[in-house]
């Protein structure tokens, strides 16, 4: 039995939650009116025919992408927070993205993401064309490492593996590095130390938020 009500919010959220599970080509409008317990008609009334549905997700996957928010108390750990709030969005709705990808609103979605960092790079005291490069390093490294990232998860078993590769004289006779390197990665981790030893190299240089020269305290001192 057809339900008696439904929303447009059901359906988009159902049929969000069909394509990241199975992606866009397991969304037609039979599967998602048995996901949802109604007629195909509903669904039409709701939302148009399939493209009008598959529009409708991309412009929700643009909107939401736009509510990265960052936090912490310098611009530099305000940078690192956007790059890491933009690597879990990414990584929560691939499907999506793909989606958003093929309608050739790829950098509208990531506007967003880029205006929160040349907010924060304003603030860190970056102006100009070194600015848009610290921007853009920002976006392509945590663009960039989660395609390497994602790739890794989706390679068949490696034979020979890392632990097999990565022998002392590998690792031009340094152990410790070929022990190392011979553990799997901890992505989370990798992440975190790349994008901050990338922040402080972009922010090198420049006078930390509520920092004194050592000739101001001397002299505040001697006053």
């Amino acid at each position: 039995m057809a339900r008696s009500s439904l929303t447009r919010e059901e359906v988009l959220d159902t049929a969000a939650a069909l394509v990241k599970r199975h992606g866009p080509q397991a969304l037609t409008m039979r599967a998602l009116a048995a996901e949802l317990g109604t007629a195909v008609t509903s669904i039409y009334w709701h939302v148009g025919n399939r493209e009008s549905l598959l529009d409708a997700l991309v412009e929700r996957t643009v909107q939401e992408m736009g509510t990265l928010r960052p936090a912490g108390r310098t611009p530099a750990a305000r940078i690192v927070s956007v790059a890491r709030g933009l690597r879990r969005q990414l990584r929560a709705r691939p499907h999506l993205i793909a989606m958003v990808h093929e309608r050739g609103l790829t950098e509208r979605m990531f506007l967003p993401a880029q205006q929160a960092l040349v907010h924060e790079v304003h603030a860190a005291g970056l102006r100009g064309a070194r600015a848009a490069a610290a921007v853009r390093a920002v976006q392509f490294q945590t663009v960039g490492f989660l395609l390497v990232e994602r790739n890794r998860e989706r390679s068949p078993v490696q034979s020979p593996g890392e632990g097999d590769l990565w022998t002392a004289s590998a690792a031009d006779d340094d152990p410790a590095l070929a022990r190392a390197l011979a553990r799997p990665a901890d992505p989370d981790r990798l992440f975190e130390d790349s994008v901050r030893a990338l922040v402080e190299g972009l922010l090198a240089g420049l006078p930390q938020p509520g920092a004194r020269s050592r000739t101001g305290t001397q002299r505040e001192a001697a006053e």
